[in-house]
């Protein structure tokens, strides 16, 4: 066994079967993410160990069909034939299949057991099929099926040692004779594995194209070709061989429907029929259908007015819950970077590579990572109400709404999916058949509030719009707002790309409600690590890398004047020509002796003197100076330079805005007492400079009013400050045209979006 090559199990199956809950009940943590060269399809690999085989495992997209209608069902068949670069083909085909539901999941079985390889069936959902009365002969089903059969409760980890040992004696198998090769006629009994028999006119017309396309052709492929009607396999082959091999295909369709075998028509009819025949006398069924928990459950949140109603209660809770539940953590990781600013200031000498490491990476990481809750907190709600079911329910009520603007429910999940990253909703409009529709869905997503905008809406609703004088529920109000926002100007955003650059039908909304279930914690636990360690990696790679060049524009030049001595008689001020940083650790270290001896006046004084110099430094920087050249355009925004600079800083990245305000705004420091204090957001050191900015030309003047405050919560909620969903929209498209388009449209709704916002606050400010 050695010297062989390690065996490969593909898992197929519907949606909502709980394929990827039984790969990853037979995978364990050793599992891993990654996509196909030349493809973008997502897809898990892990392994599964039985004695002493281990086996390489593949989770394939849940697809209904291997009638290739979308990218995800194209990767699946392409795996399944081993013709995918960089895969060999599967040693065994493992088919998840819904007990409760076993006719209709019994359609993507019978395509799988033509392609020529031993097919394991994993009869999963034992116990909804005998909640719902429904009682399955599994021994007498594998024998008329022709194909092993195991029950198993994926969730429960019931029978996964007999699966295991069906797919060791399965891989040994090794190929199936007679599957696909020698069709029988009618009425002939099947060999094993070789799935439904279609009409002998059918096979004879599969058989004369074969010498058309290629000896080398597999026979499932002829057969989809030949059965699906304007589906990927037919535009893949004429794209290879052109027009001519369609015109052959019509003329064969022609005479299909000639002899009562019209396509696409008769697959349907044939695969049923042989599914009635396999399946008489196994299934045992009421007479009546009983009423279950999730019929009544559905009656209340599907419905158009209550559950409405419920669908936005429930999201005004995620969004108060993510506000007000982190927050202990939260002082616990500004306590704990404010410690250790302290302890290595007290340590190294100063100088740039101190003040990279502490004015830089420190402050502008670190004030990232102290949302780093928040984000775990939104994508626990994600999990669990994506394993429960409810993101099913949350399509079917949106539905109506998405049709009016020209999409279906099933752009809903990707733009849903968006809230926690648009990076994964946008790939997951690949289960959506129609291009435009697609197209649409994945220039819309962008608009939708991910997880990276979520620390900066929690510093600006905390640091203005919380606290004493406003209502307890005002916060959470906002964020829903903000998170409503992108929802509602969707729609009609693709609505007008629909009637402009995506002309197109609106398709019809086909799908599948799955069953209520109590979430697994085992999953909702590895959603809350994986993210955790996403943000924390973005943190140190794409974050890291911005902030130090943010700190660098920054820093430099830092030579200069550094501080002013009194006036002399002549009214001139004489400068003194030391570094920025080394007058200002002068300063640091004559406060520090003043605070010591008691003399709060002179301490405080030094303090301001300090504030002073270094808003000097800062308008000298390059990047100060490139702030006051931008400054006339962000002006009517209610911005000065230093946020317009800021928003400039984080077009690679969202987050960068709070590591970049925070190194803009560090003459606003705290010392660690006055963090511990510190009861919510509002008492940050970062919210408490913020609060003291003032214009440079109006030192009198707040810049962060409650109209600029709005104003850039808007632009932040509408802008496309992402490199990396630019960047997955080009590789789903495979053009630079559609992430270009993104940016532009996406900007300038930002921009007018938060003009208007700071103009009429203004104005109704008086």
């Amino acid at each position: 066994m050695g010297s062989e090559k390690q065996a490969t199990v593909a898992l197929v199956g519907n949606p909502n079967t709980g394929k990827t809950t039984l790969f990853n009940a037979l995978s364990g943590l050793r599992q891993r993410v990654g996509n196909y060269p030349g493809v973008t399809v997502e897809t898990k690999k892990g392994q599964m160990s039985c004695g002493d085989r281990t086996f390489d495992l593949i989770d394939l997209p849940g697809t209904y069909s291997l009638s290739p209608r979308s990218p995800d069902e194209m990767v699946a068949v392409d795996v399944l034939l081993g013709r995918q670069a960089g895969e060999h083909r599967p040693d065994v085909v493992l088919s998840i299949v819904d007990a409760s539901n076993l006719e209709r999941n019994l359609y993507l079985t019978t395509q799988a057991l033509e392609l020529g390889v031993p097919v394991v069936i994993a009869l999963n959902m034992m116990d909804v099929a005998e909640a719902q009365g429904i009682r399955i002969d599994v021994e007498r089903l594998s024998r008329q099926i022709g194909a092993p059969v195991v029950a198993i409760q994926a969730n429960k980890r019931k029978g996964l040692d007999a699966l295991r040992q069906a797919v060791v004696a399965a891989s040994e198998r090794r190929s199936v004779p007679g599957a696909m090769e020698s069709r029988p006629a009618v009425g002939d009994v099947a060999p094993p594995h070789a799935g439904p028999p279609f009409p002998e006119a059918f096979e004879r017309e599969i058989r004369a194209l074969r010498p058309l396309l290629g000896d080398e052709v597999p026979p499932f492929l002829i057969r989809r070709f030949v059965l699906d009607v304007g589906g990927w396999t037919e535009q893949k082959w004429v794209s290879q061989c052109g027009e001519g091999i369609l015109r052959e295909v019509r003329e064969v369709r022609e005479r299909l429907a000639a002899c009562d075998c019209a396509v696409p028509a008769v697959e349907a009819r044939t695969r049923y029929r042989w599914i009635r025949e396999v399946t008489a006398g196994c299934v045992e069924r009421p007479a009546v259908r009983p009423v279950t928990w999730t019929d009544r459950i559905d009656r209340v949140l599907t419905h158009k007015i209550w559950g409405t109603l419920l669908f936005l209660a429930l999201m005004f809770l995620v969004f108060q819950s993510i506000f007000t539940w982190s927050r202990p953590i939260m002082k616990a990781i500004g306590v704990g970077k404010e410690a250790l600013s302290d302890w290595l200031r007290g340590w190294l000498a100063s100088g740039p590579l101190t003040n990279l490491l502490l004015g830089g990476v420190l402050e502008g990481v670190g004030a990232v990572v102290v949302f780093l809750p928040q984000i775990v907190i939104l994508f626990a709600f994600i999990a669990v109400l994506e394993d429960c079911g409810y993101m099913a329910r949350a399509a079917f009520l949106m539905d109506k709404l998405m049709s009016r603007c020209g999409l279906s429910g099933k752009s809903f999940i990707p733009l849903l999916s968006s809230v926690a990253c648009a990076v994964p909703g946008i790939m997951a409009t690949r289960v959506i058949e129609n291009r435009r529709d697609r197209l649409a869905t994945i220039l819309v997503a962008p608009l939708m509030s991910c997880s990276a905008r979520l620390p900066i809406y929690i510093l600006l609703i905390g640091a203005f719009l919380s606290g004493p004088g406003y209502p307890w529920w005002l916060p959470g109000a906002v964020m829903f707002a903000l998170y409503a926002l992108g929802l509602l100007l969707a729609p009609p955003i693709a609505l007008l790309l629909k009637r402009t650059l995506l002309r197109g039908e609106t398709p019809v909304f086909v799908m599948e409600m799955p069953l209520y279930k109590v979430p697994s914690l085992r999953l909702v636990l590895r959603r809350m690590m994986d993210s955790g360690w996403a943000f924390l990696r973005r943190a140190g790679t794409l974050i890291l890398a911005s902030m130090v060049v943010v700190w660098a524009l920054l820093y430099f030049p830092r030579e200069g004047p550094a501080s002013a001595s009194p006036p002399s008689e002549s009214g001139r001020i004489e400068q003194v020509g030391l570094p920025y940083d080394v007058r200002l650790d002068q300063l640091r270290a004559e406060r520090d002796a003043l605070k010591e001896r008691g003399d709060e006046a002179e301490s405080e004084a030094k303090e301001g003197e300090m504030n002073a110099l270094n808003a000097e430094w800062k308008r000298q920087s390059y990047l100060g100076r490139m702030g006051k050249l931008i400054e006339p355009i962000v002006r009517p925004l209610g911005w000065d330079w230093k946020i317009g600079m800021a928003a400039l800083a984080s077009f690679p990245a969202r987050e960068v805005v709070i590591g970049t305000l925070g190194i803009i705004y560090s003459e606003g420091e705290q010392d660690s007492d006055t963090i511990r204090e510190a009861e919510n957001v509002s008492e940050l050191p970062l919210a408490l400079a913020m609060r003291k900015a003032v214009w440079d030309d109006e030192p009198t003047r707040r810049v962060f009013t409650i109209p600029t405050v709005l104003s850039l919560l808007v632009f932040f909620a509408l802008c496309c400050q992402c490199a990396s969903t630019l960047a997955v929209i080009k590789r789903e498209t495979r053009s630079w045209r559609w992430p270009a388009f993104t940016f532009v449209y996406m900007t300038a709704l930002a921009y007018v979006g938060a003009l208007l916002t700071y103009q009429i606050g203004r104005w109704m400010g008086g």
